[in-house]
């Protein structure tokens, strides 16, 4: 399950950035910016958990 987390946050993050902008409020920007760029942090730490093609065929 975990290995999914890394297309999740990466799909929230592209629906943040485009929702986000179209919305126009103050600071929209720099939310908007700032919440995708923790959910790439969420994705690339969560990639640790994708099976690699290597290890799975020395077993």
């Amino acid at each position: 399950m975990k290995r999914y987390l890394t297309v999740f946050f990466i799909g929230l993050s592209a629906v943040i950035l485009v929702v986000g902008l179209r919305i126009d409020f103050q600071w929209n920007g720099i939310v908007s910016w700032g919440l995708s760029f923790i959910f790439l942090l969420f994705a690339a730490y969560f990639a640790k958990y994708i099976p690699n093609e290597e290890e799975h065929n020395k077993h």
